[in-house]
């Protein structure tokens, strides 16, 4: 489905269900795109997550019906997802500044309407991409799950940790000292950051990776097969995370919606750092995103 037309569905879906059941996932399941690449193309595109866009929605059609109807705060809690009065208050305060019973009583209350969705080409530079057709290929690597809502900030976490544990010795020049920092070194583990999802409910797996190489697999670490298909691969060269935040940016609100030829497919991306570059705040370290695509029937 042609991006932007999916994000418009979306939002329509939300307004049709705002007091029915539904996650981030199922959206992203009406509009046939990976919960992941949705996720964060939502984000990317409105500076909302999407589980955030529809909490906001339900809590300002809330605040609508405090003022427009004479319902129980407990019967508008319900309608809108909460099990308890007390977590309906919490929530509704957090985005209005005031608690229901205030609202009612003539507080005003923050408006959240329906998000309008356009596209704004600005600037005449192109995209540093190519398309690669890339045979099946394994990663391995150091695996963990994350949260959409909370990865971004918890994955550099995840990368300070695994570089201490593992790599800070190798890094200082040293032999490897046990099998997870002898497949680090044989196997370039650190060269790319892979997002798998597969696991449903706003979860996704995160690997700090390398190309698998063959030889031992330490307990604990997995192996993850690419199978063959087209890649778009957009170059990067500048600091981290900043450069690779900004291109991430401009695939989802530039290349996707305008895109003629190709759609995002397959439920994996890659992160590709270049080990041999120097230090990742030069102004001249390389990095890339590599987003698995087909080309639009």
């Amino acid at each position: 489905m042609e991006w932007l037309t999916a994000v418009r569905k979306a939002i329509d879906y939300i307004e049709d269900h705002l007091t029915d059941d539904i996650s981030a996932q199922d959206v992203a399941e009406q509009v046939y795109i990976s919960p992941f690449f949705f996720q964060r193309g939502f984000a990317l595109m409105t500076d909302y997550g999407l589980s955030e866009y529809i909490r906001n929605r339900r809590l300002y059609q809330a605040a609508l019906d405090l003022t427009g109807t004479d319902d129980r705060v407990i019967d508008i809690a319900l309608r809108y997802g909460y099990d308890t009065p007390e977590s309906f208050t919490k929530a509704f305060s957090r985005l209005h500044g005031a608690t229901p019973s205030q609202v009612r009583n003539g507080a005003p209350v923050t408006a959240f309407l329906p998000l309008k969705i356009s596209i704004s080409i600005q600037g005449g530079n192109q995209m540093d991409y190519k398309i690669t057709t890339m045979f099946p290929f394994r990663v391995i690597g150091f695996q963990k799950e994350f949260d959409m809502e909370t990865a971004y900030a918890e994955i550099p976490k995840f990368w300070a940790e695994i570089c201490g544990k593992y790599a800070a010795n190798v890094y200082a020049g040293n032999d490897p000292a046990n099998p997870y920092e002898q497949a680090l070194v044989d196997n370039c583990i650190g060269e790319y950051g892979v997002c798998i999802d597969d696991i449903g409910e706003g979860r996704f797996r995160y690997l700090i990776a390398g190309k698998y190489t063959g030889g031992e697999v330490p307990e604990g670490m997995v192996i993850y097969e690419f199978p063959r298909c087209d890649w778009a691969v957009f170059n990067c060269v500048g600091p981290l995370p900043e450069a690779l935040q900004s291109v991430n940016t401009r695939i989802f609100n530039e290349w996707l919606p305008g895109n003629p030829e190709y759609e995002i497919c397959g439920n994996a991306n890659i992160e590709w750092y270049d080990c041999t570059s120097g230090n990742q705040t030069d102004p001249d370290y390389r990095s890339a995103i590599w987003v698995p695509v087909r080309k639009k029937s």
